[in-house]
């Protein structure tokens, strides 16, 4: 079998329209592998009772160009101070299933004014506002585990 340059051609472009890396093509005296992001690389297969059928050729392979992946917009920097989780456990909006929560988002909170609770090995920790302000986000659910350091509640200091 003889392969010319634009059948090479032609398998390049099927093999860069596809996920396939690798393509490996043998017939009689000729073995031509083709690989994305590297040479390609036509040799001649020597036989004892024939010679050389193909000289070697080399076609550099096109790169594969992926598109970047894309980068999400950018976030206007977060307003207020943050209320983070001072341990590991669940947080809790309010002190039992039937009573309202300590805050809403809009709510004017006053430093020390308890804003949630974590529970953590079955105690209840009271988790109070570090200045005054207006609550602008509750980040977390109610009944969510949280993790130590994690923003629970935003506020807007006044």
């Amino acid at each position: 079998m003889e392969l010319d340059l634009n059948q090479l051609r032609e398998l390049v472009t099927i093999l860069n329209q596809t996920d396939i890396t690798e393509l490996s093509l043998k017939s009689g005296d000729l073995e031509l592998t083709l690989k994305k992001g590297t040479m390609v690389v036509a040799q001649p297969i020597l036989t004892s009772t024939s010679a050389p059928v193909t000289s070697q050729t080399s076609v550099p392979a096109p790169d594969v160009v992926s598109a970047p992946e894309p980068t999400p917009p950018p976030q206007a920097p977060k307003k207020g101070a943050e209320i983070n989780s001072p341990m590991v456990g669940t947080f809790y909006r309010a002190p039992s299933p039937d009573d309202p929560p300590f805050i809403d988002v809009g709510d004017s909170v006053k430093k020390g004014q308890v804003v949630c609770i974590i529970e953590a090995m079955k105690l209840m920790n009271e988790i109070e506002a570090e200045s005054n302000g207006i609550v602008t986000e509750i980040l977390v659910q109610n009944g969510e585990p949280v993790e130590f350091g994690q923003a629970l509640i935003r506020i807007n200091p006044s």
